[in-house]
């Protein structure tokens, strides 16, 4: 059933006007509560966008996609940042040893900005967009946007910032999945050769 899912999924971009029912979204939700994260702190919240003149105003902040705009339903993804007593950036520097000096020169928002992929909200973003194709309703990521112009506009506290949007929708288009590579062109056993 997933890879059913999976080759069925595509960005759509053009969507009826036909509103997502609260127990579409509340299921879309609840698919993102059950992603896993790191350690399993679950360091993030979920913006539920509903109102068009917000959506619109919003669509204006993501650079002009005026697509957006027919869009009923954008879920925000968004990262809280956790406070390096957590031990970010101690993960971070055993990662990656050879800047662990510039890791630790980063100021606190340059590094928490930068390290917020980290926090997997892509994991919970991908489990919503296949919970939402199972009641039909079609997506597209967005992470083309003005990060702080979005952070000022939902009134996210400091430590909360928005890592991606997905728009949802149904679409009366005909869907045509994208060309996908093999497996054999992805993949590598035990050694790249």
């Amino acid at each position: 059933m997933i890879l059913d899912l999976l080759n069925k999924r595509c960005s759509v971009r053009s969507f009826v006007d036909k509103s997502i029912s609260e127990e579409v979204i509340d299921r879309i939700l609840e698919a993102g509560r059950l992603s896993p994260s790191g350690g399993n702190e679950q360091p993030w919240k979920f913006g539920v966008i509903t109102n068009k003149e917000l959506i619109n105003h919003i669509s204006d902040i993501a650079y002009h996609q005026h697509w957006m705009k027919e869009a009923p339903l954008l879920i925000v993804l968004c990262t809280m940042i956790v406070e390096d007593e957590r031990g970010g950036r101690e993960i971070q520097k055993r990662r990656f040893p050879s800047f662990a000096g510039e890791i630790d020169h980063l100021g606190k928002e340059l590094y928490s900005n930068l390290n917020m992929e980290e926090h997997q909200t892509k994991i919970a973003g991908t489990q919503m967009v296949l919970a939402a194709l199972e009641n039909d309703v079609y997506s597209t990521w967005i992470s083309y946007f003005d990060v702080y112009k979005l952070k000022e506009l939902l009134r996210l506290p400091e430590n909360c910032i928005p890592s991606e949007m997905i728009a949802f929708g149904y679409t009366n288009n005909s869907i045509h999945g994208r060309m996908k590579k093999s497996v054999e062109e992805i993949t590598f056993y035990n050694y790249y050769e």
